[in-house]
């Protein structure tokens, strides 16, 4: 038995540099499901990660519905 939160999920991250921006992938582990975000290059990549995971966590969220 773990003291993990059920609720927690394995997400996958991938940035890819695309001129002055950034596209950020954020990708469910158990579901597949991908979401993408696109952001300034110049931002920081936890608000990136925190923005591409918002996004995977609503619509893993409309999914479920």
């Amino acid at each position: 038995m773990t003291d993990e939160d059920p609720n927690r999920r394995e997400v996958y991250f991938e940035f890819t540099a695309i001129g002055g921006v950034v596209r950020v992938a954020a990708v469910d582990a158990a579901t597949g499901i991908e979401t993408v975000v696109m952001g300034p290059a110049s931002a920081a990549v936890a608000d990136l990660k925190q923005l591409a995971l918002g996004k995977l966590k609503a619509r893993l969220a409309n999914e479920a519905d």
